[in-house]
């Protein structure tokens, strides 16, 4: 009896240390030789033999801790942040670039827009928020009959996208307010909370933690396109005499704004629990949404008129007045020369804008997009510092232009360095 236990504790051992670089060759022990043992004391050599064969088997194991590092009161590294892989992150960069051209081409296409459509800036507006409708559905449809949106894709709750609809109205709506009551010059710099506001939405709805030069890089971001924007003409003018409330109506108009895009950004990551792994069609985000949008928009329509000064009464006749102008054919409007390829262009750019821009929303982050879009802003205002067709005078741009652009890019460096692996990430337990 006890010589098959041995053998077979022997065999044991053999198979435990394979893997390793010496076998013993002989295996001795006084037990062999006690056969009049009793049951108590095999059962304790079986313990002993046992413990022998995990002491030689037993190798150092190095173990991925998964709970995140902790520095500062913030997260390493957050549970729910997508991880990185070299293919994703070359696709974007690519998409960032794309990004880049198409916003820089937006923000001057709708400076040469609004010539002629200057005195119909608020037709233009709902042009694009009820077109887009349109456009966005054709193309999910077509999509749909082709395969590549799924039935699960349309089941996703439509309520949350009512939510960004609501918001999305909602930031036109008191930006719009807020814009009729404040300088110029304010706009662009208290538009940069909408950054702000992004980071703080993303930790109470996303979950997400930053470390401290993630936090310091968009603040950097935003200082420099506080700077940059704030070097042109007439940035002299202060708040003073305007109060609170209207700066105040402008900062809640980005955070609806921002609240907004990171809503989509859950929309994505929850999508992906839901459809097991399946990416959810951009355009599903993007036609639900805008309905939604063009809903609410409808229903605030006597209110945002009034706000650009055009009484509801008035607005038919204006809207007909609107689309001559845009259209601009037969006899020849006085004012609206260049229309209606200089307002084409610029649909036909923000479209491709707002489509590229969701896209890298689904691949990134909405502050990796808000990043990406703020980077064009100092690039616009130098191009449409130069003389344009249709706008032929240029400005001069002060030192503070480019004092701000240089902030703004160590702002996005700052973010976008990778991380150093701790020895905690990968220490041995």
């Amino acid at each position: 009896m006890d010589t098959i236990l041995m053998a077979t504790t022997r065999l044991r051992c053999l198979h435990a240390s394979t893997s390793s670089s010496a076998v013993p060759t002989v295996f001795r022990s006084p037990a062999i030789h006690q056969l009049s043992l009793s049951r108590a004391h095999l059962l304790s050599f079986r313990s002993a033999a046992m413990n022998m064969c995990v002491r030689r088997s037993r190798f150092p194991v190095t173990r991925r801790t998964t709970s995140p590092t902790r520095r500062g009161g913030f997260s390493v590294r957050d549970s729910t942040e997508k991880s990185i892989a070299p293919s994703n992150r070359k696709l974007i960069v690519i998409n960032s670039v794309v990004i880049i051209a198409l916003a820089v081409a937006n923000r001057v296409l709708y400076k040469l827009a609004l010539v002629p459509m200057k005195q119909y800036p608020f037709f233009l507006a709902q042009l694009m928020t009820f077109g887009y409708v349109l456009i966005y559905f054709t193309i999910l449809y077509s999509r749909r009959r082709l395969g590549i949106v799924t039935d699960e894709m349309l089941s996703v709750p439509k309520w949350r996208f009512a939510i960004i609809g609501f918001l999305e109205a909602l930031g036109v709506a008191t930006g719009m307010a807020a814009a009729a009551m404040l300088p110029g010059p304010v706009i662009p710099i208290l538009n940069q909370s909408f950054l702000v506001w992004q980071l703080l939405f993303a930790v109470l709805i996303l979950g997400r933690r930053f470390l401290p030069k993630q936090i310091f890089g968009c603040l950097l971001v935003a200082t420099g396109v506080v700077v940059a924007v704030s070097s042109g003409s007439g940035a002299d003018q202060t708040l003073s005499g305007i109060g609170l409330l209207w700066p105040a109506v402008m900062v809640a108009s980005a955070a609806f704004q921002a609240g907004a895009s990171i809503t989509k950004e859950f929309v994505f990551n929850d999508s992906a629990k839901r459809l097991e792994g399946k990416s959810l069609d951009i355009f599903v985000v993007n036609s639900f949404g805008s309905g939604f949008q063009a809903l609410f928009v409808f229903l605030l329509l006597p209110f945002l008129s009034n706000l650009k000064g055009i009484p509801f009464g008035s607005l038919l006749p204006y809207l007909r007045d609107g689309a001559g102008c845009f259209f601009n054919i037969g006899a020849k409007i006085s004012g609206c020369e260049g229309a209606p390829i200089l307002p084409l262009l610029y649909i036909a750019t923000n479209l491709a804008f707002n489509i590229s821009l969701l896209h890298l929303v689904k691949i990134s982050s909405a502050i990796v997009s808000s990043l990406t879009v703020m980077l064009s802003v100092p690039l616009s205002v130098y191009i449409m510092s130069k003389p344009l067709p249709y706008l032929p005078g240029g400005t001069s741009l002060s030192s503070n232009f480019m004092i701000g652009s240089i902030v703004l890019v160590l702002g996005l460096l700052l973010y976008n360095i990778p991380t150093t692996p701790t020895k905690q990430d990968t220490k041995t337990s």
